[in-house]
Order: C-alpha cells, then sequence, then structure tokens
C-alpha cells in the first residue's frame, strides 16, 4: 500500500513541471464535451425510445401504458438512467485520450527529469499505445455490458464500477508506462510481477473517478502514478540484475 500511495504522490508532484497540468485537465473536458453534447442533441430521440421500450416490456408494459403517473415515473427513471450511463462513457474516454495520446505526452517530460538514469529500450511504440487504449476501451464495456443485471443487486453497481475502472486503468495506463524504457520481456514481465500492485493503483484512480471535482483528473493522474509505479519498479529489478544503464 506504501508503494502504491508514494506513486500517487509522486504523480501528484509532477504536476508542477510544465506542460503537465494541461494534459491533467483535457481529456475529461473533451470527453465531457462530446458526450454532453450527443446527450443533449439526441435526448429527444432517446426519450422517445425510452418509452417504447417501456411499454413493450412483458406483463408491466401495458399498465404503465395505462397509468400516466406510473408512465412518468419510469420515464423519469430511464431519464435518470441516461445520465448516469453517460458518467462512465465520459471516464472511458477520457481514460481512451490519456493513454493514446496525453500520457506519452506527460512521460516524456516525467522521465527526463525523474528517470534520466534508466536506459530506454523502446520495447512499445505510439501505434501500441493506440492500440492498447483501444482494445481496453472494448473489454471494457463488454464487461460492463455483461456485468449490468448485477447491478439491480443494491449495492453491487458501486462494487462492479470499481472494479472494472480498476481493471481499466491499470490494463490501459501500464502499456504507455513503459512502452518507451522497458524491453519487450520487460513489457510483460514487470506488469506480471507487480499485478496485485497495478490493481491497487488502478483502484485508487477508480475511487477518484467517483469523487466531484476530483473526477475531473482522475484518468490522467492515475496515468501518471503508472509512470511513477512501473518506471520505479523497473529501476530496482535491473539494480537486481546488476545491469549497467548507460545513457
Amino acid at each position: 500500500m506504501k508503494t502504491i500511495l508514494l506513486s500517487y504522490f509522486s504523480a501528484a508532484r509532477s504536476l508542477g513541471r510544465p506542460g503537465i497540468l494541461w494534459h491533467l485537465m483535457w481529456p475529461t473536458l473533451a470527453a465531457s464535451i462530446i458526450w454532453t453534447g450527443l446527450l443533449v442533441t439526441s435526448w429527444g430521440s432517446l426519450v422517445a425510445l425510452g418509452s417504447g421500450l417501456i411499454t413493450a416490456m412483458p406483463l408491466v408494459g401495458s399498465w404503465l401504458a395505462s397509468s400516466e403517473g406510473a408512465m412518468l415515473v419510469a420515464l423519469l427513471m430511464f431519464k435518470i438512467g441516461l445520465v448516469v450511463l453517460a458518467l462512465p462513457m465520459i471516464y472511458v474516454t477520457a481514460a481512451f485520450l490519456v493513454a493514446a495520446v496525453a500520457l506519452p505526452l506527460m512521460l516524456e517530460k516525467v522521465a527526463v527529469s525523474d528517470y534520466a538514469d534508466i536506459a530506454r529500450r523502446s520495447g512499445g511504440s505510439q501505434v501500441g499505445s493506440v492500440w492498447n487504449a483501444l482494445t481496453s476501451v472494448i473489454q471494457f464495456l463488454v464487461l460492463l455490458v455483461l456485468s449490468l443485471p448485477l447491478w439491480l443487486i443494491p449495492g453491487a453497481g458501486l462494487l462492479i464500477s470499481l472494479i472494472l475502472t480498476a481493471w481499466l486503468n491499470q490494463r490501459a495506463f501500464r502499456y504507455d508506462a513503459l512502452m518507451a524504457h522497458a524491453d519487450t520481456h520487460e513489457m510483460k514481465a514487470l506488469p506480471a510481477q507487480h499485478s496485485s500492485g497495478l490493481f491497487g493503483v488502478g483502484l485508487v484512480g477508480a475511487a477518484m473517478a467517483h469523487l466531484p471535482l476530483i473526477n475531473l483528473f482522475a484518468p490522467a493522474l492515475s496515468g501518471l502514478a503508472f509512470v511513477h509505479y512501473l518506471l520505479s519498479a523497473l529501476r530496482v529489478a535491473r539494480s537486481r540484475e546488476n545491469i549497467i544503464e548507460v545513457n
């Protein structure tokens, strides 16, 4: 737990470096604008779709359609569901933008100042980063859809959301954290050796994603924490192997 918290303290310290703070904010702002715009422009169509789905429900659909009060309540719940559903979509989109664009740029700034002693072996690439981010988001969405029936269990929704978001964080950000410095073997070995710690880093980021205001910075701050966690682990691993780093 100490190492996990230290990675976030290091990430917070990195915010004082030029250019880092902007990359902390723009992915979530861009994702919020995209999904808010889509929700506003398609609101009427979505509500009409919801009304049709409600009245077509087996057993209770005809009763809801015949009761104005019950229909209003059902539509209200549907509208709330749309807004609630937009929140994870904003986070997922922000996480994709962080992993594919912002984090590689932040990595360059952080690596120069904090990890200049670690030789770069370029085990990853920008194309690999985008592909990893894309496949991570797709897998997350599939898992989210499959888990929806469990959300009907009281309290299960929050727990599932935390677990899936933690999984997304570690799956999306670990590649970017290592791609410039680790070789292909280290890219696979280090995440496997530190799987529990990486999930912990992702879980802290997932918890921040559920806190108002802080959730605006959660994806990028979590990504920075993965950079510090994994590059520190890479430094230790190489020192244990008595590898002489040459820059």
